[in-house]
């Protein structure tokens, strides 16, 4: 009997990428599963039902149906809850869970029985970088975020030389230097902006200015230990925040348009930008705010909105920026979870999760029968 792995067309509001295109079918067949897709899954990234075919899934029109018989579920947002209830017991669940916002999932996945894996979890090792999923898709939401900051100025990028006059480059500013922001800097450059950034981690410095963008922050002490051992930022203490609030205000003030991206695990992002630094920017000035999903790092910015405030700045607060470029995102991230299968266990049609790897012990929430993750067990 062949093990099966089912891809459904996703629940959540907005959602418009796929777990699965018909290059990872194909290579998920060749590593010896049957591939069911829910009829339209891909639609909403210009994938079309026939493609899928063609690379030999099965087309189900029912997304329970397919689960109820799945031994592995593949998606991009964590499953609804008429979706855990047509999982089959001890079936294997992964996808971008966000699991500090959801807790009554994955209990809910813990009571079923099943297996869920959390990409967001995927260990920042070398061995794990083709399943890092938060990146290939924070990388996708920092071009985005440009695109749509260019969008909505209303004035060119790049300084023009014309025989009526000089029109002079945009000033950006971004704001946190992870992937999606290194992706922000590079797009901005391309398009000839001027661009400068801060971020709280001093190793970023030197990335910055490979870019050639200019670096600004305050450099003291708890700049230099402010990343932790995976990689992440640290929350600066308040002391620091005021200081580097001093030193980022009168620039903010010069500027056209400002990207946000800072993000803590497990916690509201940190706000960056107040409400007087935002009063201070020039009219038809953009704040593009990454982190809106937890919270924001602008005051002022509202889910799914672009606020236009008293002095005429806007601030948008896009969510999921990646599913806005659903086709290369679905197929960044179906291969992502391309890999992450590679680790599972297949013999004699059972599939298995040795919870000793390294990278399937870090992305655990739940198995058998029981919450698994430290974060999250109950205490």
């Amino acid at each position: 009997m062949t093990a099966t792995i089912a891809v459904t067309k996703e629940t959540r509001a907005g959602e418009t990428r796929v777990a699965a295109t018909p290059e990872t079918v194909k290579k998920l067949i060749g590593l010896g599963y049957s591939v069911t897709v829910e009829t339209g899954a891909g639609l909403a990234a210009s994938i079309l039902d026939a493609d899928y075919a063609a690379a030999g899934a099965t087309i189900g029109a029912s997304g329970p149906a397919s689960l109820s018989a799945a031994d592995i579920v593949l998606k991009v947002r964590g499953p609804s809850d008429a979706e855990i209830a047509a999982l089959k017991a001890g079936a294997i669940v992964v996808a971008l869970m966000n699991p500090y916002n959801d807790r009554p999932m994955i209990e809910a996945l813990a009571a079923k029985g099943a297996s869920a894996f959390a990409m967001e979890f995927v260990p920042r090792i070398t061995r794990a970088q083709v399943m890092d999923a938060l990146s290939s898709q924070a990388n996708l939401a920092g071009y985005r975020a440009v695109i749509e900051a260019a969008e909505a100025y209303g004035r060119v990028l790049p300084m023009m030389m014309t025989a009526a006059g000089t029109v002079a480059a945009a000033k950006v500013f971004i704001m946190g230097v992870g992937v999606a922001g290194l992706q922000a800097i590079a797009t901005a450059r391309r398009l000839g902006a001027v661009v400068t950034a801060t971020d709280v981690r001093p190793a970023t410095k030197e990335q910055v200015e490979s870019l050639g963008a200019k670096f600004l922050a305050v450099e003291d002490e708890e700049f230099k230990n402010a990343q932790t051992a995976g990689g992440y930022a640290k929350e600066m203490s308040a002391e620091y925040q005021a200081k580097q609030a001093a030193l980022v205000s009168s620039h903010i003030a010069k500027q056209d348009i400002v990207i946000t991206t800072a993000l803590i695990p497990g916690r509201p992002a940190p706000k960056l930008v107040s409400a007087e630094q935002v009063a201070s920017m020039k009219p038809g000035s953009v704040l593009v705010d990454l982190a809106i999903e937890q919270g924001g790092n602008v005051v002022g910015a509202e889910l799914d909105k672009t606020v236009i405030t008293a002095n005429g700045a806007k601030i948008m607060g896009i969510p999921n920026l990646p599913g806005r470029i659903a086709t290369d995102a679905s197929a960044l991230y179906a291969r992502n979870l391309f890999a992450f299968v590679g680790l599972l266990g297949l013999q004699e049609g059972k599939v298995s999760a040795d919870l000793e790897d390294e990278i399937l012990k870090a992305s655990a929430l739940t198995h058998g029968g029981a919450i698994v993750h430290p974060a999250f067990k109950p205490s």
